[in-house]
């Protein structure tokens, strides 16, 4: 099967998180024998800054980590008709230009033989529903939202006809537990400051605990403001800037713990929807202690996969706890890891992938003609 991909980076995950999805999606196709070209435009911010942080070497070295992998970087001039000659799926993330999804739709309508899925990794469509609600997915076949209240937005708007659960997992090609010298501290955090959308929970989950228990903590991550990082200076906390993501597992394995605090669209507005961290950090067999967020989709087990956390307070007790109880840690590992190995990894998620593929075929079977099987 040819499968044609338009994200906004695979080379770069600076402050992009899809980009980590993706790289497995693509290695798992890869590795299944499936032809995969991926399109990024040529002036994605993520990549810029990735580069105008770190330099051109950035973006070598993901080259090395993923040598399989690659991205065609195209500009206005692109041959969209060449790009999806012979396509029998094509995938277009939400993040890429509105008037680019419209051609692509376009294209679909006249020349068809092929599946057309629109990707949705974001909260936008609930903080942001204008510019979604502005994207014209008339001739696309369905919607991939990467959680059910997503999927249930696009088809109550009426911004698409169909639309799935598709939600984000683990590459375990990268994410597994592996084995360090000594460990560097007690707890991890890789994540970033963002837009205000968690700084009083980053205070009162992660900080907070962290300068009342005096943990050897280190963060990772961009967009941190000076206030923030005089903030975490005076909590004790070492910051070490951008990371990149195929380096986390090292990184996972050299601390005790890792929280996740996540951002207040999540928590409050798109409940069951979890940052495809949380599958990364579990599938490396750290233990994971959690701000609040309900699990409305049953992905894990909240208690037995990681602990949640109800405030700052039972923070720090639950801290202590798993740093202090090698049995608990332990089990938290071990439920985690088996619950990402059998429900949450890139594996599944093309299984997932397919399975829809097939169903639209199944109801078109002129794509059946057009495209090779699945």
């Amino acid at each position: 099967m040819r499968v044609v991909m338009f994200c906004h980076s695979l080379c770069s995950s600076w402050n992009h998180g899809n980009a980590h999805f993706l790289r497995g999606v693509v290695s798992e196709l890869l590795g299944r024998g499936h032809d995969v070209e991926v399109y990024e435009p040529i002036d994605a911010w993520s990549a810029r800054n990735l580069v105008a942080e770190r330099g051109p070497s950035a973006v070598d070295a993901y080259r090395r980590a993923y040598p399989r992998l690659s991205s065609i970087r195209y500009d206005e001039a692109m041959d969209l008709a060449e790009a999806l000659d012979g396509a029998d799926l094509v995938i277009v993330h939400e993040w890429n230009d509105h008037a680019l999804v419209r051609r692509i739709g376009q294209h679909h309508a006249v020349i068809g033989g092929y599946v057309l899925l629109f990707h949705d990794t974001h909260h936008r469509s609930v903080t942001d529903q204008a510019s979604m609600a502005s994207y014209d997915l008339t001739n696309y076949d369905g919607v991939l939202a990467f959680g059910r209240v997503i999927r249930d937005v696009y088809l109550e708007r009426g911004w698409c006809e169909r639309a799935w659960t598709w939600h984000e997992a683990a590459d375990q090609r990268v994410f597994y537990p592996r084995e360090v010298p000594e460990r560097r501290g007690d707890l991890i955090w890789i994540g970033n400051w963002g837009d205000e959308e968690r700084s009083a929970e980053l205070n009162e989950f992660l900080i907070e605990p962290v300068a009342a228990l005096g943990l050897r903590t280190r963060v990772h991550g961009v967009r941190y403001p000076d206030y923030a990082l005089q903030i975490l200076d005076r909590a004790g906390i070492e910051y070490g800037g951008w990371v990149p993501n195929y380096e986390a597992p090292e990184i996972f394995a050299s601390y005790r713990v890792t929280v996740h605090v996540p951002r207040r669209p999540y928590a409050r507005a798109l409940p069951g929807i979890t940052t495809i961290r949380v599958f990364e950090a579990m599938s490396c067999g750290i233990p994971l202690i959690s701000a609040p967020w309900d699990d409305t989709e049953g992905l894990f087990s909240p208690g037995k996969d990681f602990l949640v956390a109800r405030d700052g307070a039972e923070m720090r007790r639950l801290l202590r706890d798993v740093l202090n109880d090698e049995e608990l840690a332990s089990s938290l590992r071990k439920h985690a890891l088996k619950t990402i190995h059998d429900r949450h990894t890139c594996a599944h998620r093309v299984d997932e992938l397919l399975e829809i593929v097939r169903t639209l075929r199944a109801g078109r079977p002129q794509l059946r003609e057009s495209a090779a099987a699945v």
